[in-house]
């Protein structure tokens, strides 16, 4: 009898799985078309394959910095492209920073397109709650994006905000780029699981979930949807238009803009906080926006804060593969194929060095975050170093490699290295701490 039952449930369940399974090998096709299609743009006939993760072994941490792990020298963030040196504020502002941004443009991240449409949001709802033992106002909002120019496409981006209730005053925002499995538990009051949300409340402050996936999709077959799909009406991209890491980082300026409108929140004091690819996408959000007040990026890895010079963790290679290219701009399969990434006219550093003179903090796990190159990571940030003093900031002030979960904070770059691998979690506390320097 139970044989016959398990038969029937099988049998019934079979159109379905072969739905799916047609639709799991359409998209594969589809990755392959679209990135086939941009190898053909750049005559392009083949790319290296990138390290295997399961391979990658951790640097050691007593290794003096320098001398080891970089394929080549890094650029000089303080050096124009005629070879003159940047000493002056004002050569940074007006010189030396467009340089830099229209290198990440046109080889990295992508152009954004011009002519942006416009996005009105909506508060679908509003609930009074309890987080805990803190009175709460939990807003979920839609973000719709005018597709009239092209129907077919439609994006309705997802942010969900949960504030204090009784704030005489407007707060402070922490906005997270929230994986899908985050942002589903975090639409009512949290749990007890949600720590950092507790002491962000505990502030006074307000914190903000935007769900990236919403903007755009986290794989190659949903270019020709989202935003991307919308510019581009449905059409593949050129090599350097935008990736998704790009039209996340988009998507978070419209959350700000929201937010700017917002008598309850203070528009001033918003930091972005996203973990892995979401890490990246923070420090690229806040490089190309200067209202962001300040960054805390999590394990970000190769197309994030690690140095692409640096030979330990995920390479150039990797995220040219055919499950990360689409975060980044075509030109960038460049760097798989003919070239390398010592042909790169910019490095990770430099990346970092666009916040400046924001506070920006970056975390990275040791033991099982390996892939995320944490002594690259340190190393992108020390070079970052000269853009900030120039600016009348303070650095990281070391070049010491630190010990696993030593804070390093002495100035307006922070970097921790915890012990618990490939998670954001450990170093929130750290992260609100640093930020409480600055938010009184």
């Amino acid at each position: 009898m139970i044989k016959s039952v398990v038969y029937a449930v099988l049998l019934a369940a079979l159109p379905l799985l072969q739905v799916q399974a047609q639709a799991v090998d359409k998209s594969k096709s589809n990755v392959a078309q679209d990135r086939q299609q941009l190898l053909q743009q750049l005559q392009i006939t083949t790319l290296r394959r990138g390290p295997d993760p399961a391979l990658v072994k951790a640097l050691d941490p007593k290794t003096e910095l320098g001398k080891l792990g970089l394929y080549g020298k890094i650029p000089e963030a303080l050096v124009l492209n005629n070879g003159k040196p940047v000493t002056t504020a004002k050569q940074w502002w007006q010189q030396r920073r467009p340089e830099v941004v229209e290198f990440f443009d046109r080889e990295v991240y992508g152009r954004v397109p011009k002519n942006m449409p416009r996005v009105t949001w909506a508060v679908t709802s509003r609930v009074n709650a309890m987080h805990h033992q803190v009175p709460v106002v939990i807003k979920t909002l839609k973000g719709h994006v005018d597709n009239s120019n092209y129907p077919d496409v439609n994006v309705d981006i997802q942010l969900v905000i949960t504030q204090p209730a009784k704030a005489k005053k407007p707060v402070p925002v922490m906005m997270e780029l929230s994986f899908p499995e985050d942002f589903r538990q975090l639409t009512g009051p949290a749990d007890t699981t949600n720590l950092w949300q507790d002491e962000v409340l505990a502030k006074g402050w307000a914190y903000a979930m935007l769900l990236p996936v919403s903007i755009q999709a986290d794989n190659g077959a949903g270019l020709t949807q989202g935003i991307i799909g919308l510019m581009n009406k449905g059409q593949f991209r050129k090599p350097d238009d935008w990736g998704a890491v790009r039209a996340w980082a988009w998507g978070a300026s419209r959350a700000l803009d929201y937010i700017e409108t917002d008598r309850s929140l203070d528009a001033k004091k918003v930091a972005l906080e996203g973990h892995s690819r979401y890490g990246k996408t923070v420090l690229v959000a806040m490089a190309y926006d200067p209202r962001f007040a300040m960054v805390y990026s999590s394990s970000s890895g190769e197309g994030g804060a690690k140095l692409h010079r640096h030979n330990a963790g995920e390479q150039v290679e990797n995220i040219c593969s055919t499950g990360a290219y689409h975060w980044m701009a075509g030109n960038f399969l460049k760097y798989a194929g003919p070239l390398n990434c010592t042909d790169l006219p910019i490095d990770a550093h430099e990346l970092i060095a666009l916040a400046a003179p924001r506070p920006v903090f970056i975390g990275v796990g040791a033991n099982r975050d390996d892939w995320a190159g944490p002594k690259g990571t340190f190393m992108a940030e020390v070079a970052a170093g000269p853009v900030y003093r120039l600016l009348g900031k303070k650095d990281l002030e070391t070049t010491t490699y630190p010990a696993v979960d030593q804070m390093v904070a002495r100035g307006d770059l922070a970097f921790r290295l915890h012990h618990g691998g490939h998670t954001p979690a450990l170093n929130w506390p750290y992260f609100i701490e640093f930020a409480s320097k600055y938010w009184k």
